[in-house]
């Protein structure tokens, strides 16, 4: 009977507290609404962050580009042909480049004339128009890029009729071998020259002779020799041959592979190209691939300096704090353009597309990614240390500036860690302890359940590094919660801050699914998780970009919210994330094209 007492009592007080909570909770919420209107009042009175951010005078903000009346088409044709060029065409250029198709020049000459069409629109309005941002970077840039890949094309074109220019001259094995490879074996040869005598021997060379990009001996330069044994085959199946060499040499893997030709015209590039010695090829051909890995880095430098200077951001001395903002920005943009090409399979080579690094025949050491994310965030720290107190118009250090200074340094030490745990040699070194114990007894002394215990464990396989992706949610944490000068400075640097951070737990995420099961495929595994950090950086590091001080004034003088901003970048990354998925899918159509046609021919030429 006291027991049920007990439970009737213990219910009744609870019915009692809860009946008595909505009094509670209307009572917090007229204290509440009474703060927030004595709040609001005070905070209108003394033009605090609660109400909306006071409009600077219309006449004191700079006249622009982006409001200047005149010649309107003319900005925003160069604007959209620009677009269309270095977002579209340059990239499906360089995915050809890279895949070695024979289709690059064609799409390399498509986006100059594309490009000379916006520059010639630019000068136009440039003419038309006053100069409201002298000195801008955007002018000078724009035409070195220009240059830089008009000098590529140019390299590819002379290159391709240096190829042909080698095929078809007669002065001897010296001069073809700095142009092209045919496999063929020895004995082939040596009977083909018996049967021919030098007719077609000084075109080609021998099996064992290294060529442009190959190694002597190897057994892939073997495998594709004309034949195997001497005496097996017809003078009609070596004139047969003959001539599916003559037909499809083009597709062989020549010295500049991506530069061939089908005519074989006498020309003065010819002539000069032909004079230029095995080294300088080398030299020329890899500055041709650096620049096809590093020009859209240089599109998208240009694209933003554009920006700038149409709605004239950081003039003077806030060049500084544009700098500081954009180039964070940027360098989180292009780590989510990296983490997204990781989940397509792109540097699976590597073991980057979080897959078992296929075995090849040079086992160097690579660096893994989490290294090379640890390197970016290093020299993230390192460029940035003093950028936001350079900005300042006071020369003393304020708090605020010793939060930058200290958040700078955190991505300092962690990229440095980072890139010390990735190290193998570093690792090994703290495993001395365990590997000495181990060593003091003979092998025999152990069983064989005891002896797989010595070998290492199998997450070694795999890199799992948390620290980049902590220092990442640390800054976004830290952003989230940045004191501003303005409510919108507030919310948007709020918004990149919880991007990153998510971002972050995305990682964290892939890393406990790949500790649990590591990979033991050379396929890219593709964590889902990843496209979830890919976005979270993507976006993050554009709204990064636009939380600078003078983009926040033109936010505030154009009437344009933070929400406003926040969609349309949404919107933005979703298609740039489907068109950099379409543009690796379109690099591997293109690589497997290229493979099928040499397929073909060295099937055609065993026949």
């Amino acid at each position: 009977m006291p027991l049920t007492t007990r439970k009737i009592f213990r219910s009744l007080a609870l019915l009692a507290i809860v009946g008595a909570l909505p009094l509670v909770f209307a009572h917090g919420d007229e204290d509440a609404m009474d703060m927030g209107n004595n709040e609001d009042m005070n905070m209108g009175d003394h033009g605090g962050m609660a109400g909306e951010d006071p409009k600077p005078d219309p006449d004191s903000y700079p006249p622009t580009y982006f409001a200047h009346p005149e010649h309107v088409t003319a900005i925003y044709a160069h604007i959209g042909i620009m677009v269309i060029g270095w977002v579209f065409m340059l990239p499906t250029a360089v995915m050809l480049s890279i895949a070695r198709s024979r289709y690059t020049l064609a799409a390399q000459f498509l986006f100059l004339l594309t490009n000379a069409i916006g520059v010639l629109v630019g000068i136009v309005y440039n003419a038309n128009t006053p100069d409201l941002y002298p000195n801008n970077a955007h002018h000078k840039l724009g035409w070195l890029v220009t240059w830089v890949v008009g000098a590529q094309v140019l390299v590819g074109l002379v290159g391709r009729v240096a190829g042909i220019m080698s095929r078809s001259s007669s002065q001897g094995p010296s001069e073809e071998e700095a142009r092209s490879f045919i496999p063929v074996s020895t004995e082939a040869m040596a009977e083909h020259h018996r049967m021919h005598q030098d007719a077609f021997f000084s075109r080609y060379r021998e099996s064992n002779d290294s060529g442009q990009g190959t190694e002597r001996n190897t057994e892939s330069l073997r495998s594709a020799s004309l034949s195997t044994m001497v005496g097996q085959e017809s003078p009609i199946e070596l004139s047969d041959r003959r001539r599916h060499y003559e037909e499809d040499e083009d597709d062989i893997d020549t010295k500049p592979a991506e530069m061939r030709s089908s005519s074989a015209s006498q020309s003065f590039i010819a002539k000069i190209a032909s004079k230029i010695s095995d080294k300088a090829w080398k030299v020329i051909m890899f500055g041709y691939g650096f620049v096809d890995r590093t020009i859209l880095i240089l599109g998208y430098i240009t694209l933003c300096t554009g920006l700038i200077t149409y709605a004239r951001f950081f003039e003077g001395h806030e060049v500084f704090s544009g700098l500081a903002h954009w180039i964070k920005g940027g360098i989180f943009f292009w780590y989510g353009i990296l983490t997204l090409g990781r989940w397509s399979g792109s540097f699976g080579e590597l073991g980057w597309a979080w897959n078992v690094r296929p075995k090849q025949r040079s086992q160097k050491w690579r660096p893994s990614a989490e290294f090379v994310e640890g390197a970016l965030i290093f020299t993230y720290g390192s460029t940035n240390i003093f950028l936001e107190h350079l900005g300042s118009s006071d020369s003393k250090f304020s708090s605020q500036d010793l939060e930058h200074v200290s958040i700078t340094v955190l991505f300092i030490g962690g990229g440095l860690l980072a890139m010390l745990i990735e190290s193998t040699r570093i690792r090994d070194l703290l495993n001395t302890t365990t590997t000495e114990a181990s060593l003091s007894h003979p092998d025999h002394a152990y069983n064989d359940e005891e002896r797989a215990a010595l070998n290492p464990p199998r997450q070694y396989e795999f890199s799992v590094n948390p620290i980049p992706a902590l220092v990442i949610l640390l800054l976004g944490i830290m952003m989230s919660s940045h004191k501003q000068q303005t409510m919108i400075s507030t919310m948007v640097h709020k918004q990149w801050g919880n991007l990153l951070a998510g971002a972050s737990f995305a990682r964290g995420f892939t890393y406990v699914l790949l500790y649990l099961k590591p990979p033991r495929s050379v396929l890219p595994s593709r964590p889902p998780t990843e496209l979830l950090t890919a976005f979270g950086l993507i976006s993050g590091g554009t709204i990064f970009m636009a939380s600078s001080g003078d983009t926040i004034q033109g936010m505030i003088h154009y009437d344009l919210d933070a929400m406003f901003f926040y969609t349309v970048t949404m919107g933005l990354v979703g298609l740039l994330m489907a068109w950099v998925v379409l543009l690796l899918a379109f690099k591997g159509w293109a690589v497997r094209r290229e493979s099928n046609r040499t397929q073909t021919w060295k099937h055609r030429s065993r026949k």
